[in-house]
């Protein structure tokens, strides 16, 4: 089934005169997915609602700009992915003539697609969705488009996850990072409009935030081998 397509109106080139300005090219979010541990919520097309320890509140998801947080608290193996698929300039020139990049070196346990949504080709929904708490499916690589060409000047759809690991008292953030300015450094991925000279970047970071629980406990652990280490020292020295 081939994908069907909202008409967005372009109201930015009355402003700038011609779509070929970067700044000016109209970028808008057609579909958008999160995985959590095997359970995907297609927030976008399906209106799924966010899930839980999921924070949209600085997420454009018109234009598919800003950030998403998602804190796991739950110890135990996780996955974490998010699937976004923009469009640039499509009432322009179509959604079939753009491509995809991936820039610098992912971070352990992180993995990432750049594909076809999977409407006429490409596996990177179906990958995002069969990942779960055990490991992800996202292959790490760039599609080829149905034209056969290895550029992939087509449809383009990102997908950023994580697999990692959780201790009792220390949750994890992933935060995902989608803007129209590209990052300073690390490993991010490119969705670019080659008409216009727009493009999407998507980057994300992993971090442990220790609870002020888990830190107390954590600092009278220390104390308590610190004194049974200074105890067998001192018997050793008699």
């Amino acid at each position: 089934m081939m994908k069907k397509r909202l008409l967005l109106v372009v109201v930015m080139l009355l402003a700038c005169g011609s779509y070929a300005v970067p700044a000016c090219a109209d970028i808008g979010l057609y579909d958008w997915s999160v995985n959590i541990d095997g359970t995907v919520s297609n927030i976008g097309l399906s209106g799924d609602p966010v899930p839980g320890g999921m924070d949209t509140s600085l997420f454009d998801d018109v234009t598919g700009l800003g950030t998403i947080t998602v804190t796991i608290s739950a110890p135990g193996d996780h996955f974490v992915g998010l699937f976004v698929d923009h469009e640039i300039d499509q009432t322009v020139n179509t959604y079939f003539n753009e491509t995809g990049a991936a820039v610098g070196t992912p971070a352990a346990g992180q993995t990432w697609e750049i594909d076809e949504p999977g409407w006429v080709n490409g596996d990177i929904y179906e990958n995002l969705q069969w990942s779960d708490a055990t490991g992800s499916w996202l292959d790490n690589g760039i599609g080829t488009s149905i034209y056969g060409d290895t550029a992939f000047p087509d449809d383009v759809s990102m997908a950023i996850g994580w697999e990692f690991s959780v201790a009792l008292g220390f949750p994890a953030i992933v935060e995902f990072y989608l803007s129209d300015v590209a990052p300073l450094g690390g490993f991010y991925l490119i969705h670019n409009d080659p008409d216009s000279g727009a493009s999407v970047y998507f980057s994300s970071d992993f971090s442990v935030v220790p609870l002020p629980g888990a830190v107390v406990l954590a600092g009278i652990g220390l104390g308590v081998a610190g004194r049974l280490i200074g105890g067998k020292r001192r018997r050793e020295a008699l």
